[in-house]
């Protein structure tokens, strides 16, 4: 006879508890929070053109102000630790610290991420600095952007200024985030800046930027600390099909090439993916684009692997004209991206976002256990995760975003799941730590667990952020009841 164990309470809260040592955090980016877009010798980034072309962004926003981060941080970050954050992810404006992506830097620029590394670590928060968050330097675009190899050169250069300047105070570094949108957005379907639609453009600037990443991380470890660690962070597609039929497997393995193997397949195995390759030789000489030494370079050892997840990619064979299209974090109404072609994109479930992008926490769980099981000695950290609802404030003064709570609640148990599974997820940084500029989306978008009024720049912690506290506070997930006592 087989003995049925029960679960005591204390077993059962240990379920929902992470590791020590659990790394929490929240992450912004430069041109959606910071603002001062024109001051102490910052220059144009590529977003700065495209948001002042008429057009290009909803309601005609920029970020010239956005959430005035630049002047405000210091509340900021007292508001981080109000919170409990362990971390905090930040982008580094290339343009504000090299206006030109050449030669010297503004020592007015290094001075701003000086302050707010010293800002943070006075607070007892670890500074996590990522170096490349989409704003090229424009005057790099007017000389052929991420399809020109210099820019992976300069990219280097910078990475190099930034680690000598903050190697003393930010102990681990991302070079790139989300190079796919930077490359396929950017370069291919054009509703990122520089707003290019160029197919071969695309897969030139893909590689560009596995090189500058390679040649980052060489600079890096060149100038910082022995006990400093350096990461990339992509937006990894979980693709599936809509159909086990094979045409419709057929399409996954194709979006799957463009999507993901074409930046995991050289960074973590030394080696573009021959199907990649076949499927996109008609746009680009690969033999003539990789170089000699090229992948050596791209392949560097990091030390951890930061994984951004949204929505799963659902696809299906057919010509394209499927009801949804992808942008590369979920369904939406953007164009087909370059290796798409032939392929159409479906909405995993009718549980949407304000994006319109599905909520299916079981991506998330399928991407940490899939990395661990084909790089089981690669640490992982989860660096975006997050919802845009319609919030509002009462009344009251409050922002009730119950949505939010069970979104992130749900997440996290994926997170959870997979750490039992065998992932060796080393932390999660909510995005976003504050309502910012969206991209192409404007200011329509809220994202962030702390409301921001841009007309008066005050912050309103929302329900979410204080229940995030709690969790953090906790190092473990309360009981999905718990989650109406924020409201």
């Amino acid at each position: 006879m087989t003995a049925v164990r029960h679960e005591t309470k204390a077993e059962s809260a240990f379920a929902t508890s992470f590791p020590p040592g659990f790394v929490w955090g929240a992450a912004t980016a430069a041109y959606q929070v910071e603002g001062a877009a024109a001051e102490d010798g910052r220059t144009p980034s590529i977003w700065d053109t495209f948001s002042h072309t008429p057009g290009k962004v909803r309601n005609g926003d920029t970020g010239d102000i956005a959430a005035d981060h630049y002047h405000r941080y210091r509340d900021d970050v007292a508001l981080m630790k109000e919170l409990g954050l362990k971390a905090y992810r930040f982008s580094i404006s290339w343009s504000r610290v090299q206006p030109t992506g050449r030669g010297p830097a503004v020592e007015r620029g290094l001075d701003f991420y000086r302050r707010l590394a010293d800002e943070l670590l006075a607070a007892g928060i670890t500074p996590v600095a990522t170096l490349y968050h989409w704003d090229l330097p424009q005057e790099l675009e007017d000389a052929g952007g991420w399809p020109q190899r210099d820019t992976a050169h300069r990219f280097a250069d910078y990475a190099e200024i930034m680690g000598r300047a903050l190697g003393d105070r930010v102990g681990l570094w991302t070079t790139l985030n989300e190079p796919w949108c930077s490359a396929f957005l950017g370069y291919g379907s054009g509703v990122h800046a520089p707003g290019r639609t160029d197919p071969a453009a695309t897969l030139r600037a893909a590689h560009h930027l596995n090189l500058g990443h390679g040649q980052a991380i060489g600079a890096l470890r060149e100038v910082l600390p022995a006990s400093a660690q350096t990461s990339i962070t992509l937006n990894l597609h979980q693709v599936r099909p809509l159909t086990d039929s094979a045409e419709d497997t057929e399409a996954a393995r194709r979006i799957d090439a463009v999507g993901n193997r074409i930046f995991t397949g050289p960074l973590l195995d030394g080696a573009y993916p021959e199907d990649l390759l076949a499927d996109t030789g008609h746009l680009v000489d690969w033999a003539e684009l990789v170089r000699d030494g090229d992948l050596a370079e791209i392949s560097r050892p990091i030390d951890v692997f930061g994984v951004n997840y949204y929505a799963p990619t659902v696809v299906s064979a057919g010509d394209g004209s499927g009801t949804t299209k992808n942008d590369g974090h979920g369904a939406s109404d953007h164009s087909p991206w370059t290796g798409s072609e032939g392929v159409n994109f479906h909405l995993a479930n009718d549980r949407l976002t304000a994006m319109n992008w599905a909520i299916d926490p079981s991506g998330l769980h399928t991407l940490l256990t899939g990395l661990a099981a084909s790089h089981p000695t690669l640490p992982l950290m989860v660096t975006e995760n997050g919802a845009a609802f319609d919030d509002y404030v009462s009344p009251e003064g409050r922002v009730n975003d119950p949505q939010r709570i069970a979104y992130l609640h749900s997440h996290l148990d994926a997170v959870r799941r997979a750490i039992t599974d065998g992932a060796d997820v080393r932390g999660y940084f909510l995005w976003s730590l504050l309502d910012n500029f969206e991209w192409s989306y404007g200011y329509s978008k809220r994202f962030g667990a702390v409301y921001v009024d841009y007309s008066t720049q005050r912050r309103i912690p929302k329900a979410s952020a204080h229940w995030y506290a709690d969790v953090i506070r906790g190092n473990a997930l309360p009981s999905a009841g718990e989650a109406g006592e924020h409201g």
